[in-house]
């Protein structure tokens, strides 16, 4: 009987035992799921394989220091664990930012609704990092020049000036694709029932 003919929760105890074999048959059923869910929300193939190593690693943290509950499945509490380092990733990238409506940082509007982290339960997390990765998911239904120039603003951090230029377009062309942007993001946030807070 091969190592293949195992379910996850054996394979799960016989690398807690010391059979390194088992996590690679454990790894090599489920990686192509993780990383694909992990590519879908960044776009960028190295990207999703740094952040797909740091999933597994901290898999197998979790595993060795006995913290992983065997009733649960591996596959969605694995996939867990990937989409939460994608979130940290966007997070400390600033690259989920706070998007005001005229896309001043003298707005009060804001899509993104942070709450102090300390004043957070675990369900109040996860609820805001389904939130945010919802908008996230949400910027790709922006026509492709909305699309572009949010990106560019919000993720990259470029100037209005600096996207002008890129983009071979006026400043007063680019504020008001950004503008669009974030008129049309707020219509997908209601049509798709996204619960922001604001």
């Amino acid at each position: 009987m091969t190592m293949n003919n195992f379910d996850d929760r054996e394979l799960i105890n016989f690398y807690l035992e010391g059979n390194e074999k088992a996590f690679e048959v454990l790894l090599l059923r489920h990686k192509d799921k993780i990383y694909r869910s992990v590519y879908m929300k960044v776009k960028n193939p190295a990207l999703a394989q740094d952040i797909f190593q740091d999933a597994f690693i901290k898999v197998v943290n979790t595993l060795k220091a006995g913290n992983y509950n065997e009733e649960g499945k591996f596959l969605p509490w694995a996939m867990r664990i990937a989409h939460n380092l994608v979130i940290d990733h966007f997070r400390k990238a600033n690259k989920v930012r706070l998007i005001s409506e005229s896309s001043s940082a003298r707005d009060d509007f804001n899509i993104f609704h942070t709450l102090k982290l300390e004043d957070e339960n675990v369900q109040d997390e996860i609820t805001r990092e389904e939130l945010e990765s919802q908008i996230v998911d949400l910027v790709d239904y922006l026509p492709e020049s909305q699309r572009d120039i949010l990106k560019m603003r919000i993720f990259k951090e470029m100037s209005f000036k600096d996207i002008a230029e890129q983009e071979d377009i006026s400043i007063n062309t680019a504020l008001g694709r950004m503008r669009y942007a974030l008129i049309n993001l707020r219509k997908l946030i209601e049509k798709h029932q996204v619960v922001t807070h604001f």
